[in-house]
């Protein structure tokens, strides 16, 4: 049994309400409290993007610190971060800016965690290096060892306004490469500052909770984004026949 915790968008470096990005770390170092005082191991915690809020070195620095687990941490960049001090900051890099993929090799099933940002865009597509990468990485695996794929942007119409203008665009590659390889189980993305289960390319595709804020849905009334919900996370659970489950718990303070 594979277990990922997973959640996002914790935009460390955010100022809301005066307290100069005060609040965004409290509830990340309360997610993470949360996850490292589990009785029980996880395999991996995936944080799928919007890292930093402004992209900058010292957010990286704080970024390092705050997610430091005993749980091993599986990261990828949003449209917030910026690829050059993640880079050389996070993985300890020269600070280039080509897209930062990343194969994680876990207990019974490959992570492949994908670059979908696009510098200067909010909007997030995953440019040919990333998909060629993707297509090689898959093949190069044992056709019936798993396989997830994790991204920032969700390439589905989530219902919500302020999300889907910039979601993942240019969709139809992607689902041409998964649909060469039938052993990716399942997608994970973050973006929607909200948690959301749905399908893609034939498969699921769940979306973390943001722990920054909350995205709500139109029939919720205002406001559209709210600071008052509390932090939330996904555990993913891949059993031995590749079926996964997921569960959403809230973390509330301590």
């Amino acid at each position: 049994m594979l277990t990922i915790a997973h959640f996002s968008d914790i935009h460390l470096g955010q100022d809301h309400h005066g307290d100069a990005g005060e609040r965004a770390r409290r509830r990340a170092e309360q997610v993470v409290a949360y996850l490292d005082a589990l009785p029980g191991p996880l395999d991996a915690v995936l944080v799928t993007g919007d890292l930093a809020d402004h992209g900058l070195p010292a957010e990286y620095r704080e970024v390092a610190k705050v997610l430091a687990s005993r749980h091993p941490v599986l990261l990828c960049p949003g449209n917030h971060d910026v690829r050059a001090p993640y880079r050389e900051v996070l993985l300890g890099e020269a600070p280039s800016g080509g897209p930062v993929n990343r194969l994680h090799a876990l207990p019974g099933a490959d992570v492949l965690m994908l670059d979908s940002s696009v510098p200067g865009r909010h909007d997030g597509l995953l440019d040919e290096e990333t998909l060629g990468w993707l297509d090689r990485t898959l093949a190069e695996g044992p056709a019936d060892r798993p396989a997830v794929v994790a991204f920032h942007h969700p390439p589905v119409i989530l219902h919500l306004a302020y999300v889907d203008p910039i979601r993942q665009f240019g969709e139809d590659r992607l689902a041409e490469v998964l649909d060469r390889h039938p052993r990716v189980r399942a997608l994970l993305c973050g973006h929607a500052h909200t948690g959301a289960a749905t399908r893609f390319a034939g498969r699921p595709l769940l979306v973390a909770p943001g722990v920054v804020s909350t995205v709500m849905l139109p029939f919720e009334g205002s406001p559209e984004i709210t600071f008052e919900q509390p932090p939330l996370i996904a555990f993913h659970l891949l059993d031995d026949d590749g079926r996964l489950t997921t569960h959403y718990r809230v973390v509330s303070p301590a």
